[in-house]
């Protein structure tokens, strides 16, 4: 992405362009009941639509998870992307071209743009040589294929290829106009050492790789017959990042927010024959570990769990080891709902995936998922079972081998609950084995896993209401300001009318300060600003304002927006008002200021306030407000 920033007038642009009905639809089905429009929430997993579309606010909010925002909001949700990669992605959709402040054209002619285009006229072209190419090593391809159970449909379905190598793809993408140096950048080809332009992919099966939207970003390639590497995948591009991409989720996500479960396997074939066989939420990694970025994806799209998928043999037990490297405080119930439920499960008789499923039903896959062992028992129990237990020695070593699983949640209530399990399996003394357990030192993490793991234990700021145990005055005092801040914000002439309040209110919640302030800071920029707008730039400065926002109900169905409005200030204000005389008479209190002036002072700003309070709720009217207010 260009390093400059896109200018207002263009964000409009692509707004406008993007009509928020349309994008959804093209994603997942809708309905339209009345004026809005319904569907299941792509982003958790429910069987009745509760994801409202308005098309004339342009604005949407799921009333089963809370999400919401504008068509850029979803679009973030929906692809992983930052603000300024959905605003591309929807500029690319609908055609328009984005100059960047202090960078260059952006959309089509941007590198990323550039880069998917040659990566698509790449992935067309291995296609090709895989379907018709007459020579002995794609017939190779061919036949191991077939092998696999990966003939018939599959190589359409799946768009595989052959890399034929010899110069033929440089010289087909060179015919299209493609510059070399972007064939190097998009890793399709490189550059021998006298500088000449060769193809990076000679002799191998190709599988495309896609991001979340299904667009081609890179490649990995299986070798035909004797060869090494065995699996070569592209390298990092400014397109392609192997930590924070997944195998097959662009055909997966639909399935696995209907099923609420992702299956992460290990390799390519694995993953299309799970897919054919009728299992359809499995992705699988690039050649690297699961991270917590891969987590946090997949969890978008499967709001139950996760479940590692291993191969019987000894490779996949090698990776059923270097998984438990993943524990972490994430799986504990202290996480609260940032909670990751991750599982494990190993296929019987030695198994992969795909040996499995051309000699097992969908069916029986999906009952070996639904029993899968939480990743902490499935390790214990692992390490429990390589020792032998009859003997002293053993029984020591499974010990201190199963208690290490523990390291990095040592401090935690599951923690200590796992290492009576183990004390009691290896007959040792409970308090020896606790003691044991808080000893040990958490393991030492590297690379992407450290700057993951500080980032995830990085100071969040707390809001107020998050701070304290809440009581019920203070609770409906934020539903107030929430529902304000909603009809405001749904309502800019109404939020034009009522700007005095959003300047003067006393929010106790710093995230409605930060919203209100957004709102008048559009305003004041564009007072015939939009709804959506309004909720975007507000969104751009803390993510969580698209849930506030779009989360009030059909309001205006039994009370116009500016009674709505009206209401709910007046309430706001006399609570304003109650908190400053509770304030004042507690400065009262004090003895120490009895007989001073500072006192009378005091006695006479309680008596004007709780002359004003009085006069607020004698002017208050009541609204009807779907029965709550």
């Amino acid at each position: 992405m260009p390093g400059g920033r896109i200018t207002d007038e263009d964000i409009q642009k692509v707004r406008d362009a993007s009509d928020i009905v349309a994008v959804f639809s093209e994603r997942v089905p809708v309905k339209q009941r009345g004026r809005d429009f319904w569907c299941c929430c792509p982003f958790h997993n429910e069987k009745s639509p509760s994801c409202k579309i308005d098309p004339a606010l342009q604005l949407w909010h799921c009333f089963g998870c809370g999400e919401g925002g504008d068509v850029f909001a979803f679009i973030m949700k929906a692809e992983d992307l930052s603000f300024p990669e959905a605003v591309h992605r929807l500029a690319e959709r609908a055609h328009i071209d984005i100059v960047e402040v202090g960078g260059k054209p952006a959309a089509p002619a941007s590198k990323k743009a550039s880069l998917k285009d040659i990566c698509k006229a790449t992935a067309e072209f291995y296609h090709l040589q895989l379907m018709r190419l007459k020579s002995p090593e794609a017939s190779a391809a061919r036949e191991y294929l077939s092998g696999r159970d990966l003939g018939g449909k599959v190589p359409n379905d799946w768009n595989l290829g052959f890399a034929p190598g010899r110069g033929m793809l440089t010289r087909h993408l060179s015919s299209k106009g493609f510059k070399a140096d972007e064939m190097v950048e998009a890793n399709v080809c490189s550059r021998d050492s006298q500088g000449k332009l060769r193809d990076r992919f000679y002799n191998r099966i190709m599988f495309p790789i896609n991001d979340v939207a299904g667009d081609c970003i890179a490649f990995g390639g299986r070798v035909v017959g004797k060869g090494e590497p065995k699996y070569l995948n592209s390298q990092e591009t400014p397109l392609f990042h192997k930590s924070q991409v997944l195998y097959g989720l662009d055909k997966a996500k639909v399935a696995m927010a209907s099923s609420g479960v992702a299956i992460v396997c290990e390799g390519y074939t694995d993953v299309i024959a799970l897919h054919e066989g009728g299992v359809r939420n499995a992705v699988a990694t690039l050649g690297t570990a699961l991270t917590m970025r891969h987590i946090r994806i997949l969890g978008r799209h499967a709001q139950k769990k996760i479940v590692y998928l291993f191969d019987g043999d000894a490779a996949g037990q090698k990776a059923a080891d270097r998984a438990l490297e993943f524990i972490d405080s994430s799986m504990t119930p202290e996480a609260g709902k940032t909670r990751i439920e991750l599982c494990a499960v190993t296929l019987p008789d030695n198994l992969d995936p795909a040996e499995y499923m051309a000699s097992h039903t969908a069916v029986e896959l999906e009952e070996l998922i639904e029993h899968a062992q939480p990743l902490l028992k499935y390790g214990i129990d692992r390490r429990l079972a390589a020792h032998d237990l009859s003997s002293a020695e053993g029984r020591s070593a499974a010990l201190a081998s199963a208690l290490s699983v523990l390291a990095p949640i040592k401090d935690s209530l599951l923690a200590k609950d796992y290492a009576i399990q183990i004390a009691g399996r290896t007959r040792a003394r409970e308090e020896d084995v606790l003691e044991a357990l808080s000893k040990l030192a958490p393991p030492a993490r590297y690379g992407e896993a450290a700057d993951e793991e500080a980032a995830a234990q990085a100071p969040v700021p707390v809001q107020a209401s998050q701070r304290r145990a809440l009581s019920k005055t203070e609770l409906n005092r934020l539903r107030l300001e929430r529902e304000l801040l909603s009809v405001l914000a749904k309502n800019p002439l109404v939020a034009l009318a009522h700007a005095d309040v959003l300047a003067q209110t006393k929010w106790h919640d710093p995230l409605h300060s930060a919203i209100a302030s957004s709102i008048l800071d559009t305003l004041m920029s564009d007072p015939a600003a939009s709804a959506a707008a309004i909720v975007s730039n507000a969104a751009a400065v803390d993510g969580r304002a698209g849930r506030v926002l779009t989360a009030g109900g059909n309001s205006t169905e039994t009370a116009s927006p500016e009674e709505v409005a009206r209401f709910l200030a007046e309430e706001l204000a006399i609570g304003d008002a109650e908190d400053a005389i509770e304030e004042l008479r507690s400065q009262l209190a004090d003895e120490s200021l009895k007989g001073t002036e500072e006192y009378d002072f005091l006695f006479q700003a309680t008596t004007a306030l709780q002359k004003e309070l009085l006069e607020k709720r004698l002017a208050h009217k009541p609204v009807a407000h779907e029965g709550r207010l």
